[in-house]
Parts: C-alpha cells; structure tokens; sequence
C-alpha cells in the first residue's frame, strides 16, 4: 500500500512568517506617518500658497480688453500696499457693487461678470487683493480683509457716494471678504456666490484624514460674523459643486439673520459647478434682488 505522508510546518517557520508580517506592518505604519507628518508640515509652513492661487500681471492682452467701458484706479491698502481696480462706471446706476473674487486668477478672468452685472444697470468695482493681477505684495488672511475694505473706501470716493451705499458681492474665498465687511460696517445689500461658514470646513472635506480644523490659521470664519450683519441677503450655490458642497452653504444660509424669503434668499442651481457661470435665472433674480434694496 502507498504510504499517505504529512507535511506540517514547524512551528519556526510559522513564527519566521509571523514576525516578517508585524515587520512590514510597522515599516508600512512607520512609513504612513512620515508621509503625513510630511504633509501636515507642508500644509503649515505653506498654508497661504495652497489656500491663494494668484495670477500675477503678465502683461498679456487680458489687462487691455476692448469695449472702454471701465478705468483703471490704483490706490493703496490700509498698510500702504499698491492695488489696482477695474471701475465700470454705469452712467445711471441702480446699484454700486464691490466684487470680490474668488482665491484664483485675477480681475481679467472676471471682466464677462461686471459686464453682466453692468447690464443690470450696477457700477462695479472690481478689484485685485494683494498679489493678484497688478496689485503688490503677497496674500494672507489679514491683508486681503485690509484690502477689500479699502478698496470699498476708494471705490465710495471715485463714484461720491457713502460707502454705506455699496452693496458688496463676493464669491467662494470672496464670500467671506464680504461677510467680513457687511459685518463690520453694514452694506445696503449682500450678495454671496458659492461661498462657506469658514474655510477649515471647507478643507476638512478635502483633507479628511488630516485635523484642518485645528491646523489652519486662516479662518474666514463667516459662519460667526453673518450674526452682525442686518441687511438683506442674497445667496447663490450649485447643487453638484465639488469644491464647496452645497451643504456647507446650506449652513451659512441657515445662519444668517433675518427671514427668508424677505430678508434673505437662496438660489439653488440644479446640477451647478463651482467654477461655471451662473444661469440666466439667476441674474433675473438678482435683477429682483435690486428692486428690493432700501433706498440710498
């Protein structure tokens, strides 16, 4: 008869495969948080550079678009840092609006939206914070708040009007540039695009696997300054945006004073992006929105 032989591993080799597995599990452990303490070093010694993605003057064709239909005006932050505007000068406004853009690029990428805006019949103020387009020095929190307030000064001095008369207009990191005006010294009207209660909230769904919340020192923290402001609100968000959820602004819109649908409104746009342009819709109800302003 055939003899039937066993073979059973010994238990040395069992141990040997053991012990070579808990040593590529603590490489690999080892490895893994290296590469995130490498990162969240990264995020803190770099955090302006992540967060601001200017676009500095070049020169190129964009800084001399055709039409003439706005001037440029140089003036000074409050540290003495040179800016540089765009001013559309409607020759009978309803409005005068103070644009703040986004984290990205520079005025030249947003000429379309203050000719849209001019055709509602607003002048527009559009500016370019500290190291965006022509306007000197290098972004952080602090300074591109010092920026947009006086870009509203300089903005109420060229068109000779109070600056309680200017209604402020900012969109994604421009959201909170406003915010953070309306709160400080009001604003006859606010109009916010894609925007968030403060930027760690917006990082935390980008970063999940990192503590934003206690690492970033930009806050932008709309969420609790929106409590200052008492005038009328308009809000614009995207349902599919991926950049700021929709949610996100759902909770900004939550926590701003007043009732909506009187005090304040939101424009969801079905399927909207981010970075894409508004649908006509919604120019129609700013249109609306400026019909509802209190005199000036």
């Amino acid at each position: 008869m055939p003899v039937l032989s066993l073979h059973v591993a010994s238990p040395d080799v069992s141990s040997a495969k053991q012990r070579d597995f808990v040593s590529f599990a603590l490489r690999f452990t080892r490895l893994l948080v290296f590469a995130l303490a490498v990162l969240v070093l990264l995020m803190v010694f770099f955090e302006e550079r992540f967060i601001f993605v200017p676009r500095p003057y070049d020169g190129g064709d964009a800084w001399q678009p055709p039409g003439g239909d706005y001037v440029d005006v140089a003036f000074r932050s409050v540290d003495g840092t040179e800016l540089h505007a765009w001013y559309f000068q409607h020759p009978s406004p309803r409005v005068h609006l103070l644009h703040c853009h986004g984290n990205a690029g520079n005025i030249t990428g947003r000429l379309e939206i203050a000719r849209q805006l001019f055709r509602l019949g607003a002048s527009v103020f559009l500016f370019d914070y500290r190291g965006y387009g022509r306007s000197k020095g290098s972004p952080d929190e602090a300074g591109i708040l010092q920026d947009a307030q006086s870009a509203r000064k300089e903005f109420a001095r060229v068109a000779g009007i109070p600056t309680a008369d200017i209604v402020l207009l900012g969109r994604s990191l421009g959201g909170a540039v406003a915010v953070d005006l309306a709160a400080r010294e009001g604003s006859r009207g606010l109009i916010l695009e894609s925007t968030f209660t403060d930027l760690p909230a917006v990082a935390s769904v980008h970063y999940p696997f990192l503590p934003v919340r206690w690492l970033l020192r930009t806050r932008l923290d709309s969420l609790t300054k929106i409590a200052d402001y008492s005038g009328p609100v308009l809000q614009f968000h995207g349902t599919a945006d991926r950049i700021v959820p929709v949610e996100i602004g759902k909770q900004l819109f939550a926590a701003v004073p007043g009732t909506e649908g009187t005090d304040k409104e939101l424009f969801l746009w079905e399927g909207g992006g981010h970075n894409e342009q508004p649908p006509p819709e919604y120019y129609e109800v700013m249109d609306r929105f400026f019909d509802r302003l209190p005199a000036h």
